[in-house]
Order: C-alpha cells, then structure tokens, then sequence
C-alpha cells in the first residue's frame, strides 16, 4: 500500500459501491491507484454476520473465500470498466474503525459508504464513523447513496484554523481537478441578542473575515490561477450553513478541528450533521 493510494471501506453493500464509483472518479483525475478493503471479524462464537454472503457457523473459511472472492471480482470489474485505473483488493481481519484507522497511515485518502451492513452496519448512526473521520491519517470522504454527481462547485468551511487551512489546499485542488468553481464559506459568531458592543459592526466584520480568507487563499491562487473563486463571509450556525451550501455543490470540504463557528468539528453536532445530512460527499482533512 502506497501513501498516494485511495483506500475504500468495501464490504458489497450499495453505499460501498457509491464509495468505490466515487474513488474511481478521484483515481481518475489524480492518476492514484485504487485498493479496496473489506475488513472481515468474527462477531461472536455462535454465528456471524457477513456482509455479501450468507450467514456462517464460526469460524467458516468457506464464508471467508465468498468474501476474497467478493473482493477479488468487485475489483476486477472495477479495473475493467475504468482501464485507466490501477484497482487492487485485499481482506483484512480484525474490527473495522481500528482496521481502517491503522490503514489510513498507509494511503492518501480514505472513502467510505454512509452504511453498510456486517462489519460497517450502522457507521454513521454510531461510534465507528465518529472514531474513523476522527482518528484516520488521511483525509476521509464519506459518500452517501442518492449523492448524484453534480457540476457543482466545491465548498470548503474555513475559520482561519491550521486544519482549515490543510481543508482549503484540498479543496483548491480538488475544484481544479474537477475544473469548477471554488466556494469558501467563512462564519463567524454574532453577539448575543441581548447586548452587543458599540463598535459592533457586521459589514466591517464580513470584510475583516473576507480579507483573511484572501490571505489564506494567496499561495493557492498562484499553483492554480484558473480556479474561480467565491468567498462568503456570514455570521451563523456553521452545520446548517455548510449543509445548505452542499446542496448545489459536488463536494463539501472541512477540517478535522477547528475553531469558533467549527470548534470541535469531529467531536461533537457539527460534523455529524454534516455527514449524514450534506447532500454531497463530505470530505474531512486530518493532518
């Protein structure tokens, strides 16, 4: 496995399928090469649940060659309907957030299906998609079924953050890739209702933020002078915000920490409603 590889949670359900559609359009454009990976486990000593094939009595080798076989033709159809694409498979053992977290060290970008079933059952609705996006190595993007593809642009949520502005690079060479506009949505607290200071201006507000924003863009204006760029400088809830703007878009970016409007991103409401309610992928830039 290769640093520049994107890795993808496969398991055979059909958010993994998206997933993988989605990673191969990535592979596409960056020239990276593709591996799948099923994580396999053995959920209890009685029987378990395996994704893509039937129930088994533990421990079932034959169940466990349904799965490589699984993997192993998943990849190959894939490699043959995009001959531009390098496309491996592998099975890995052991739980899947740990399993996929460890691997992430090894790759360039991780993709994950919204749900799945066996060993991904329920990763957004639980503890294993708050621990992959929050612990992986590599930025995550998480696809959800019914997220056509759009001719959108992308957006990016900045604050002025260090992981925001990781967010940012990735998203320029993403909407350059893909030849699409850029949006930055920058948002910022207002006051209380109850008491706002003399000096209170939002207009002036908006514009410092914008000014910032110009800053932050600066260098990646020069690599990529072609990339049109919008900046929005409002005042909000930085979920609702960003899930709105997702909608036109055919991606939305965001860091893995940040700080005022995105302030603990991947540990609290904020990212959660975001990956389960953006109505496009959802990519989350670690460090």
């Amino acid at each position: 496995m290769g640093d520049d590889e994107i890795l993808v949670g496969y398991d055979g359900s059909t958010d993994a399928s998206v997933a993988l559609d989605w990673a191969l359009d990535e592979a596409g454009r960056s020239g990276r090469p593709v591996r799948l990976a099923y994580v396999f486990e053995w959920l209890t000593v009685a029987g378990w649940i395996g994704p893509g094939v039937a129930p088994g009595i533990w421990p079932d080798e034959n169940a466990r060659r349904q799965v490589e076989e699984l993997v192993r033709k998943a990849a190959a159809d894939a490699a043959a309907d995009r001959p531009g694409v390098t496309v491996h498979g592998e099975v890995f053992d052991g739980p899947p957030a740990l399993v996929l977290q460890e691997r992430s060290g090894e790759a360039g970008m991780l993709v994950l299906g919204s749900r799945g079933h066996g060993g991904f059952g329920g990763l957004l609705a639980g503890s294993t998609a708050v621990s992959v996006t929050a612990h992986a190595h590599c930025p995550v993007v998480v696809v959800r079924d019914g997220q056509a593809a759009t001719s959108g642009p992308v957006v990016v949520g900045s604050d002025g953050s260090d992981s925001a502005r990781r967010a940012l690079g990735f998203a320029v060479e993403r909407a350059a890739q893909r030849d699409v506009p850029l949006r930055v949505l920058r948002v910022w607290s207002p006051p209380g209702d109850r008491w706002s200071p003399p000096e209170f201006d939002p207009e002036d507000i908006a514009a410092s933020e914008r000014t910032a924003v110009e800053a932050e863009l600066a260098p990646w204006r020069e690599t990529f002078p072609d990339v049109p760029v919008e900046i929005s400088a409002v005042p909000g809830s930085a979920a609702s915000l960003l899930v709105e703007a997702s909608r036109p878009a055919q991606l939305v970016v965001v860091g893995s920490r940040g700080r005022g409007g995105l302030r603990g991103m991947l540990l609290g409401s904020v990212s959660q409603q975001l990956i389960q309610h953006a109505h496009c992928p959802v990519a989350v830039v670690r460090e």
